[in-house]
């Protein structure tokens, strides 16, 4: 018998039934977790329960142990044709992951649990279904699919539970969850989990659930208070080496790194197998077969390090993940608590790992105040980093402690051969082969204090000659167009031409005084442009107006003269503005609008008026289409 504490405030004794309890005994379960406990209160005995609990907290055995009361009849459950118990789950994975847990937690029940999951084999699932199962797993299409072709009849459920019902309602799943519900008897008896309980949580409580019993397992008020989150600030472009040296840093069993997008996904998962990563995809371009190809290739340690986007990781759950890596930030805190609660699970130890461009700083912090957890913010980790903690598991690697076996004759003939020195250094080259080199980070830009530029200090041309040349702003002029033109016309380098101004009409350039002489009084750039030379220095200190508005401002404006107007002028206007004209305007046939307003159909004009209208013009011919017939 298991001594669990009662919503976390006295202690008591509860009776567990025994195959249960015997269950739980094999699994090596000495301790129940907070929401495992809270499910075993007396006060939630038969009813109806919405309760929160943190990913990875236990949830499946917290509801396989609460409904069992219901569904047995002794220590058995009792045979029957028609489901007692149905647990919906968000994805296939979770789906198939709970019917396992409760397939051990009830094997000595006499259980059938029968698994109806999107991607499966329908006729399969319809037999398990007609030969009988007690428990029902499934998804939310799925199971609306059976019930609606008749294959799933709920006339007998006692229990129904909703497993991560956040997510179901974010991937839109609220109509088939209604039509679910309301095809189960009223007086059953409903539990929903949900990580968070947003108020389209607590909207779906209230319609399916009956007099329900909010619980908060223990615990909740410190968010993964077995992860450790970190936040690393990079520079934009180092995003991708820093999350290298993250995994060779930590060099967990297993990490999952999640990614916004598809083609994130697709494009890191290039990267990272360039670089020898043992690493494999889950996007919602997968099919069934290659997702389950996937996740047991991280299974079995074929794989090491899954990419994934937030809704093809929804519901799986991977043995040993012992790091998270968020590449992309999450959109809100939730997405950040799902995500970081793929690890630190059952009391294990994890690391939730964000990667922070410095653009994305003020978003992250927001992100993790509001999730109410707390980040060790520094600087991704460098490739001296990397290869120390590389030569630190090197020397604390158990081969080097243990004794010599059957490989020791083996041994004495290498050092017969070769010297200590080179069989260490071998050891050291095996050691390090095959393992993916560290990247070189840049100092984030954020840590980073650029001095401001010193101001440039003017140029010493020395004696000089200004010019001024006929062409300005309005010749389209530039300094870069008219310097070699200069140097051209007079033969000389750009190193004695100074300073080019240009102005709206003209332009002034400063010529060297030893090659002045080279261009005279005056001289023809081109065709177009002369250049003329000045007795001193042209006021330069602020440019003239331009279009020189001075001398517009005290011009007259000119205006077109008025054509003379014969005595019909106003009607031919009015006229061609589609209005009503007199009856006495003289308007000759030439005058005639070109277009006017069509007349409405039984409209009088008014009094004294007539209206003009525009003939119609001929319908242009249809252009004759290949492969039909001309009209005769």
């Amino acid at each position: 018998m298991i001594r669990t504490p009662v919503l976390g405030e006295t202690m008591t004794e509860m009776t567990i039934p025994a195959p249960l309890q015997a269950a739980l005994a094999g699994k090596g379960y000495d301790s129940l977790t907070a929401v495992q406990t809270a499910m075993l209160a007396p006060e939630l005995a038969g009813r109806d329960a919405l309760v929160s609990a943190q990913t990875g907290s236990g949830k499946t055995v917290a509801f396989g142990l609460a409904i069992g009361p219901d569904l047995m009849e002794g220590d058995v459950l009792p045979p029957s044709d028609l489901p007692l118990a149905l647990a919906i789950a968000p994805t296939r994975e979770l789906a198939l992951q709970v019917a396992r847990e409760l397939e051990w937690l009830y094997a000595g029940t006499g259980a059938q649990i029968a698994t109806c999951v999107g991607g499966m084999d329908y006729r399969n699932e319809r037999r398990a279904l007609q030969r009988g199962a007690q428990i029902v797993v499934g998804t939310p299409g799925r199971l609306r699919d059976h019930i609606e072709r008749g294959s799933l009849d709920m006339t007998a459920l006692r229990a129904a539970v909703l497993d991560e019902a956040d997510e179901m309602l974010d991937l839109g799943f609220r109509e088939d969850l209604e039509f679910i519900l309301g095809s189960a008897p009223a007086e059953r008896r409903t539990l929903m989990f949900s990580a968070t309980v947003p108020p389209a949580i607590e909207a779906l409580a209230r319609d399916f659930q009956r007099d329900a019993l909010r619980i908060a397992a223990m615990g909740e008020a410190r968010q993964h208070g077995d992860i450790s989150y970190r936040a690393y600030s990079v520079t934009a472009r180092d995003r991708e080496p820093a999350i290298f040296n993250l995994l060779r840093l930590h060099d967990a069993q297993t990490a999952i790194i999640f990614c916004k997008t598809r083609a994130n996904v697709n494009h890191l998962l290039a990267r990272m197998s360039n670089r020898g990563f043992k690493v494999v995809a889950l996007s919602g371009e997968l099919s069934q077969s290659e997702r389950n190809h996937a996740l047991q290739a991280l299974r079995d340690g074929r794989a090491r390090v899954c990419i994934a986007t937030d809704v093809a990781a929804r519901g799986i759950d991977l043995p040993g993940l012992e790091l998270v890596i968020h590449a992309d930030l999450p959109t809100n805190p939730d997405t950040l608590l799902h995500r970081s609660g793929r690890t630190g699970r059952a009391g294990a130890k994890g690391v939730s790992a964000l990667i922070v461009p410095a653009a994305d700083h003020r978003r992250a912090q927001s992100i993790l105040k509001r999730a109410q957890v707390v980040a060790e913010w520094g600087n991704a980790p460098s490739a001296d980093e990397v290869r120390a903690e590389d030569d630190r598991r090197m020397l604390e690697h158990p081969a080097l402690r243990a004794e010599a076996g059957e490989e020791a004759e083996l041994a004495g003939k290498l050092l017969a051969e070769l010297s200590p020195e080179q069989v260490a250094a071998a050891f050291i080259r095996l050691w390090r082969e095959g393992r993916p080199a560290p990247e070189e980070l840049m100092e984030p830009q954020a840590a980073r204090v650029r001095e401001p530029a010193a101001p440039r200090e003017p140029r010493e041309f020395g004696e000089s000659v200004w010019f001024s040349l006929s062409v300005g702003h309005t010749g389209r002029a530039e300094p870069r167009w008219l310097l070699p033109k200069i140097c051209d016309a007079g033969g000389i380098g750009r190193e004695s031409i100074g300073a080019i101004r240009i102005r709206h009409e003209e332009s002034f350039v400063q010529v060297a005084a030893d090659v002045a002489d080279r261009f005279g009084a005056e001289a023809a750039i081109n065709d177009e442009i002369t250049m003329t030379r000045l007795d001193g220095q042209p006021s330069l200190d602020a440019p003239a107006p331009r279009g020189e508005r001075a001398d517009r401002a005290e011009r007259p404006a000119r205006k077109p003269a008025p054509r003379p107007r014969d005595a019909g002028h106003e009607a031919r206007v009015k006229s061609a503005r589609g209005g009503w004209v007199p009856d006495d305007a003289p308007v000759p046939e030439a005058d005639r609008p070109v277009k006017a307003w069509k007349k409405k159909e039984g409209a009088a004009a008014p009094k004294g008026k007539v209206a003009w209208a525009k003939p119609k013009p001929k319908a242009a011919a249809k252009p004759h289409r290949k492969g039909t017939r001309r009209p005769e």
